[in-house]
């Protein structure tokens, strides 16, 4: 039988460095500090400190959108569009006078009303069942916002898809605006969605033709249809090439940064055409002085 020398010093077991009172075996894979069960967070390999998991998750990028914001797994933007615009639409068939009475797009309300909100809430609202379209009118949106609206926030991101949308919806209203009239529907912003899903297949390198003959089919039936706004599908169009166009040709170097200068630049663009401009059509058919 052996035993310890006497004047032999015993060795100390080592103890978790964020919790001394307890004695651990287990060491960190990265700095080598030991820790307790507490401590231990699960690595590739054996466990780290929670100190080397904190600054290895500052060095891990997160995936990006094909022109920047945060990756887009599921489009929640697009369903929370579609849910808005359904709500809005069971609203204003039971109650048709007081919701498009108070939230539709119309000119002379923005202009002389100060009811600056129907810019953006005529966008939200269809023709009412019983309207010259019925339910067609939202049907046709909701369809191609279903169709479409999916891989475009996948590719740009959910909050530049969000503000994608709200200043097409906005340049359709503000085109509404200009020529005096009243209107209701998502159209300009569909319409905007279009504009950038063409401008987004270009700068990809995609075969836009498909693009350009459905674009082309609906302002065709804008022109031939009766009783079509089609200041506001153009306006939409036009605005969401645009934004699209900054969001796309944006150079690498401070990417967000210029696109959302360029968004911001637009919106103020925008307002500015309402502050400083008449309903022109308005003011000639009812001869209101600007």
């Amino acid at each position: 039988m052996t035993t310890r020398p006497p004047n032999e010093p015993e060795t100390a077991a080592p103890t978790c460095y964020r919790h001394p009172d307890r004695e651990t075996y287990v060491r960190c894979q990265r700095c080598e500090r030991p820790i307790c069960p507490d401590c231990m967070r699960d690595a590739a390999v054996g466990f780290q400190c929670p100190e080397c998991v904190a600054e290895g998750n500052k060095t891990v990028r997160q995936a990006q959108a094909v022109f920047g914001g945060r990756a887009v797994v599921t489009p929640w933007v697009t369903w929370t569009l579609l849910a808005v615009n359904v709500l809005a639409y069971v609203a204003e068939n039971l109650d048709v006078d007081r919701v498009v009475g108070n939230f539709a797009m119309n000119s002379l309300a923005v202009a002389y009303g100060g009811e600056w909100w129907r810019l953006i809430t005529g966008a939200f609202l269809h023709q009412p069942l019983g309207g010259g379209f019925a339910i067609t009118h939202i049907l046709f949106n909701m369809w191609v916002l279903y169709a479409i609206g999916p891989d475009l926030e996948r590719r740009l991101g959910s909050a530049r898809f969000l503000t994608l949308y709200l200043l097409a919806a906005l340049g359709g209203s503000v085109a509404i605006y200009l020529f005096g009239i009243a209107a209701v529907g998502a159209s300009g912003a569909i319409f905007g969605l279009f504009g950038a899903l063409f401008v987004l297949a270009r700068r990809l390198g995609y075969d836009a033709r498909g693009v350009l003959w459905l674009l082309g089919i609906n302002v065709v039936i804008t022109f031939v249809v009766p009783n079509i706004s089609w200041q506001g599908h153009l306006g939409g169009l036009v605005v969401g090439s645009v934004i699209a166009a900054i969001f796309a040709f944006a150079p690498r170097k401070n990417r967000s940064a210029v696109q959302w200068a360029g968004c911001a630049a637009a919106l103020v663009v925008l307002v500015a055409l309402v502050l400083l401009l008449p309903p022109f059509a308005a003011n000639a058919q009812f001869g209101i002085a600007g």
